[in-house]
């Protein structure tokens, strides 16, 4: 007689929980993917569900009968400082009532600005941004949750993260369709510093190894991610793949360009720091303990721009019918 194995729940499906919900399927679990519409290309093995999380009622109903459940929930830039609070409190509450274990996508957000300092999970977090503040007591609460015994709680922090199915994100959207095509590039502050960028599907592993893992409660780590290049670096390695120089258009302050419409570079600026110095992030701390290592970047970018290829067709034919 076999056991059915316990549910692993992920709250989001954007590109990161996408990508979880088909990393935990490919190592054996049982998957619901939550969102509010429950809608989507069908994913083997994955069971889609509508359910409003930002509810208190809608997170009972997603978390029912999970044995864990992790957080990838986002919302629009512009809605983050008010809207992520509501989700954290229902989530919370939501595992704190059916002792579901909870590991959360985090951001490099709560460190603020480093100075160029490498950033590990020791780094102080000195956030002065609207956003940096509003993360940093987000997981100040789950940290004390697990600490007082209420849930248990893994927190993964990513650095911007980009991949197949990644969009929005500085390097996404604006970076590969106009690699390919000939179109512009923007660079973004000042590319010739160290910029840490994590691979969304190292993302997924990372996230399915805490949920696979309870002696990684309690704490923050910082998920897989290989070492840190100039962002100019990672644009050269980029013009290689596709045989055309990149038309790089500097972009030395917040301003609308591309996918970065006006409203969402005003709500960036405050963010920006992390163009125009270092962002270096250590996933040492994770490796070591867990025994893994990040998707080289050359790898993930080969994997990235095929993904871009195909997209770019689909959109094409679409654009034909």
């Amino acid at each position: 007689m076999t056991t059915a194995r316990p549910l692993h729940c992920v709250l989001g499906s954007g590109p990161a929980g996408t990508a979880l919900a088909e990393e935990l399927v490919r190592r054996g679990h049982p998957v619901r993917l939550v969102d509010r519409t429950g809608e989507g290309p069908a994913l083997p093995g994955v069971r889609r569900l509508a359910a409003d999380v930002s509810t208190a009622e809608g997170a009972r109903i997603a978390v029912d009968g999970a044995a864990v459940v992790y957080h990838c929930v986002n919302v629009g830039y512009h809605l983050q400082v008010a809207v992520m609070p509501s989700i954290q409190e229902a989530v919370l509450g939501a595992v704190e009532e059916s002792g579901a274990r909870l590991v959360v996508l985090d951001t490099l957000y709560p460190y603020g600005e480093t100075g160029g300092a490498v950033m590990t999970e020791d780094s102080p977090w000195q956030a002065t941004t609207r956003k940096g503040r509003m993360r940093a007591e987000l997981d100040e609460k789950y940290l004390a949750a697990h600490r007082a015994g209420r849930a248990r709680v893994a927190l993964g922090r990513s650095a911007d993260f980009f991949g197949p199915g990644v969009l929005n994100s500085t390097l996404g959207g604006a970076v590969f369709p106009a690699a390919l095509t000939g179109g512009e590039v923007p660079a973004l502050g000042d590319i010739d510093q160290p910029h840490s960028y994590t691979y969304i599907r190292d993302v997924a592993a990372g996230l399915a190894t805490l949920g696979e893992r309870p002696d990684g409660d309690g704490r923050v780590w910082h998920l897989p991610t290989d070492t840190a290049l100039s962002t100019r670096a990672v644009l050269t390695m980029v013009e290689r793949r596709t045989g055309r120089p990149l038309r790089l258009t500097a972009v030395p302050e917040p301003r609308p360009f591309g996918p970065f419409d006006e409203r969402f570079m005003a709500e960036y600026a405050e963010m920006f720091y992390q163009h125009t110095e270092p962002q270096i992030m250590s996933s040492a701390a994770f490796e070591g303990h867990f025994g893994v290592r990040p998707t080289p970047l050359a790898e993930a970018l080969d994997a990235t721009l095929a993904w871009y290829g195909a997209w770019l067709s689909a959109q094409a034919t679409a654009g034909r019918r």
